[in-house]
This record gives structure tokens, sequence and C-alpha cells, in this order.
């Protein structure tokens, strides 16, 4: 169950960051739910492991999700400052999938 609200919420990510393009008036909205499903997952993981990169990985998560939080801030005000954050939680989350997967092999 929590996968599929992650899922649904980076749907609602991507859906409020190309509705941007538009000047749609709900695009802040669309995207801040989605901010706040996957920080709220990454919040919710459990922590049952004792291995150190392990944790700094979720940690770098939980600072991605905060990331884009403040995205959906500056999204709000319609300030360009959206994408810089934006950008900086994608290349956090992109960083942690890869380290995870070459973990598991």
């Amino acid at each position: 169950m929590p996968t599929k609200i992650f899922v649904f919420s980076y749907i609602l990510v991507l859906i409020g960051a190309s509705l941007y393009l538009t000047q749609w008036n709900y695009e802040p909205y669309i995207f801040s739910v989605g901010a706040a499903g996957v920080t709220v997952y990454y919040l919710t993981i459990s922590n049952q492991t004792s291995d150190f990169r392990f944790r700094r990985l979720q940690r770098m998560n939980i600072f991605a999700g905060i990331a884009m939080i403040i995205a959906s801030v500056f999204m709000f005000k319609r300030q360009m400052a959206w994408v810089a954050f934006l950008l900086i939680s994608a290349i956090l989350q992109l960083y942690t999938s890869f380290v995870v997967k070459d973990k598991d092999s």
C-alpha cells in the first residue's frame, strides 16, 4: 500500500511540474500534495537496519523530500527557484537509487 501512495505522489509531482508551463492556477497545489506524499513516504520508511550506509541514504532521501516541499513553496510564489530545488531533489534521489541497487547486487 505505501508503494502505491509513493507512485501516486510522484505522478502528482510530474503533473504539477509539467502543468506549470500552462500557468494554470492549480498546478502548485497538485505539486505540493505530491511532494508532501513523497516526503511522508520517506519519513515513514522503517529504519530497522544498523547499516550506516543505508541510514545515510535514507537521510538523503528525506532531504530530497524536503527540497521538493521547498520547491512547492517557490512554485506558489511564482519564482523560478523551484526548478533548482526540484533538480537538487532529483539528483539526490537518482544517486540514492543507484547506490541502493548497487548494494543489493
